[in-house]
């Protein structure tokens, strides 16, 4: 069996990156493999009997001169990398967002020690210095994965020059480092991303495809058809919660719950306040059994994003709840619902058709409860847990 160094920003869930994380931990264990995490030290990190390696990361809320600095190299999470490596006995490391809490300062002292580095890439920070080809909150490839100064005048950073310089920095130093270089392998969870990274200089031969899963022997499932439409997810311009906004907000008839934060949240209430829409609720953010309540008592959920959504996990756990899909044609989503099928596919921004797959679910309650048995039967077949180990440990043999 092998011994896993699987590394990430954090030891607590704060994204779909962070469940991940945690859930193939989970599935190597299942399958007799010892896994050891190496994440940056955080009140809120769940207990682990490594978290004396875990080193201090940068300070995001009160950033001083020095949090810049660990920011683009950590010299903590160099020594603990170090000390950990020194102590035991690593087969394989297995790296998933690790820029700005970790930094690739750590990368040399892993390929010194002769292990393999493999990648997970949950977003596009190899090609894009704000992670999301993302500028002012449209689609964006000015820098073509390698030119990271060309988002400077853009502002790509929350349109702040010192914010975007930061992240630029920060992007040149991980190439020096080997952010592409010093990695055997990397990992795209969806087909788009990996024809995106290719695109834009990664090699061919040194990334595949492997979606994300979701062990569904843990999610319940619930066929009978709720009253209300769901979103859960941040709540962001690029998310396409405007678009989804305006679509709504005519169907007086059909609920809305939102379930998320974002920047675009108080936005969202004050257009729904001055209209009076009394039937968008949004709810803040919610996880555990508040969350999976909400998915279970659905008619369908919904994400309309308009920027590269990559494997969402939204859509994987709404079909293992046994719920259909409302989803955009952009990014990887396209390469989980099957239109007409588990859900629909709208273009990005495509309010009126947005309007009419909702009016077609409120309408057409059996035919919705049946789309979500197929999107079950999908998560068994397609996206377990079996089939993810498969792939997983096929990547790690190649290099073992």
């Amino acid at each position: 069996m092998l011994t896993v160094l699987k590394i990430s920003q954090n030891h607590y869930v704060r994204g779909g990156s962070d469940r991940y994380f945690f859930t193939l931990g989970e599935l190597l264990r299942k399958h007799g493999h010892n896994v050891i995490p190496f994440t940056a030290s955080h009140p809120k990190n769940e207990p682990s009997e490594w978290d004396a390696y875990f080193p201090r990361a940068a300070d995001f809320d009160n950033p001083g001169p020095i949090d810049l600095l660990r920011f683009v190299y950590s010299p903590s999470a160099v020594k603990s990398v170090q000390r950990l490596l020194k102590n035991t006995t690593v087969d394989i490391a297995h790296f998933h967002i690790y820029h700005g809490k970790l930094t690739a300062s750590i990368l040399s002292s892993v390929k010194k020690a002769g292990i393999p580095l493999i990648q997970t890439l949950h977003d596009y920070k190899l090609t894009c210095p704000v992670a999301t080809h993302l500028s002012s909150e449209q689609i964006c490839e000015a820098c073509a994965g390698k030119h990271f100064i060309r988002a400077l005048p853009k502002r790509c950073n929350r349109g702040k020059l010192s914010r975007t310089a930061l992240s630029v920095t920060e992007s040149y130093v991980s190439r020096f480092l080997g952010s592409v270089d010093k990695f055997d392998h990397f990992i795209s969870v969806s087909h788009f991303h990996r024809k995106k990274m290719i695109q834009m200089g990664v090699p061919e031969d040194k990334i595949s495809t492997v979606h994300n899963f979701t062990d569904v022997s843990d999610f319940p499932v619930n066929y009978a058809s709720g009253d209300y439409v769901l979103y859960f997810g941040r709540v962001d311009r690029s998310k396409g919660i405007l678009s989804l906004i305006e679509a709504a907000m005519p169907l007086k008839h059909i609920p809305l719950y939102i379930a998320g934060e974002g920047e675009a949240a108080s936005e969202v209430q004050q257009i729904v306040d001055e209209n009076a829409c009394k039937h968008i609720h949004l709810l803040g953010f919610k996880q555990g059994d508040e969350l999976r309540n909400l998915i279970l008592n659905s008619m369908c959920t919904v994400l309309p994003s308009e920027w590269y959504e990559n494997c969402p996990m939204s859509v994987l756990e709404s079909f293992a709840y046994g719920k259909p899909v409302i989803g955009t044609t952009i990014g990887g989503i396209p390469e989980l619902i099957d239109n007409e099928a588990d859900g629909f596919l709208v273009p990005p921004g495509g309010t009126d058709i947005l309007r009419d797959k909702l009016l077609w679910m409120s309408e057409h309650k059996d035919q919705a409860v049946e789309m979500g048995k197929l999107g079950r039967k999908k998560m068994e077949t397609e996206f377990n847990a079996d089939i993810h180990y498969e792939k997983i440990m096929n990547v790690y043999q190649k290099f073992l």
